[in-house]
């Protein structure tokens, strides 16, 4: 059975990887991307360029995107160029990026109305398992249309979940977000109190990971901690676009979440301190500057690998 064709628009740190996997695993891929270079990484790898994303879309019948913000996200869609002007009717258009619920929602009511289908698919648990094909998808849609692309999504993730219809995954997507970054104010604090409290902060690493006080989050950024060099891949603003998403949801469902608004303050902190474009994980730094103590052992990568 002949594979689906593709559209992949956007190949920043996440989205090139995804596309990588597709093309691993045999799929016709055409890619787009503002960046030349990026462009380029990925037609050596086998796939085609095009020149917007009408064209790509086009040539392939269906989409998917891997892009900043929900902006970014209706401009690629709806906009000049954009993959409605290229998807046939009855073309998908899978959503990678995370958005908010009602922005998936109303996206997909824009594309639904030009006769596309729309299944959301963001995606949960760092650049570097996407690297390798074992990130986790959570889908959001129909489930006959999941099914239809599923052959595509399980080449770029090990895992996903059909979460419920367009909006659902938007909701666990942020939750999952949402813990991770308050996971990592947490470990920094842990790591410090170490550091503080005369430890070697590399046996505290490891006993932390036997303990029934750690996370995904200790055992992957923690280690770019200590190592110093904070390359998680993922930036303030993107730390503080999903923080916020959070706190919207918070609101409007009626959840406290005393929790994540403290810790949207520390990552407004951060931002102001280090930039938009600054590691997220460099949020721990605003401890180290504070107190004078770099938290750094040997041993520790500087990027994360599976």
């Amino acid at each position: 059975m002949k594979k689906q064709a593709y559209a992949f628009i956007g190949l920043g740190h996440l989205g090139g990887n995804l596309a990588a996997s597709l093309l691993r695993a045999g799929f016709d891929v055409t890619v787009y991307d503002r960046d030349p270079a990026v462009v380029a990484r990925l037609v050596a790898m086998g796939a085609s360029a095009a020149a917007s994303p009408a064209a790509a879309a086009a040539r392939a019948g269906n989409a998917i995107t891997c892009l900043p913000s929900p902006a970014v996200s209706e401009a690629v869609l709806a906009g000049p160029a954009g993959l409605l002007e290229g998807l046939p009717e009855g073309g998908t258009w899978i959503e990678m990026s995370t958005n908010g619920r009602e922005e998936i929602v109303r996206l997909a009511s824009i594309a639904k109305e030009a006769g596309v289908e729309t299944l959301e698919c963001p995606v949960t648990g760092g650049v570097h398992l996407a690297a390798v094909g074992k990130i986790t998808a959570l889908v959001g849609g129909d489930a006959a249309l999941y099914e239809k692309h599923r052959a595509a999504i399980e080449a770029m993730c090990a895992k996903s979940f059909l979460m419920g219809p367009i909006g659902s995954a938007a909701v666990i997507k942020v939750i999952t977000n949402m813990l991770a970054f308050i996971h990592l104010v947490a470990a920094g604090e842990a790591l410090m109190l170490a550091k503080r409290g005369g430890l070697d902060l590399a046996q505290a690493y490891h006993a932390i990971v036997a303990s029934s006080g750690n996370s995904f989050v200790h055992e992957t950024e923690s280690q770019l901690v200590l190592n110093g060099s904070y390359d998680i891949g993922f930036t303030m603003d993107l730390a503080l676009k999903d923080l916020g998403f959070a706190l919207a949801m918070g609101e409007e469902f009626g959840a406290p979440l005393d929790l994540a608004s403290r810790v949207n303050a520390i990552f407004e902190e951060g931002k102001e301190a280090y930039g938009g474009n600054a590691w997220s994980t460099q949020i721990v730094k605003l401890l180290e500057d504070a107190t004078g103590t770099d938290l750094r052992a040997p041993g520790f990568p500087s990027k994360l690998e599976v």
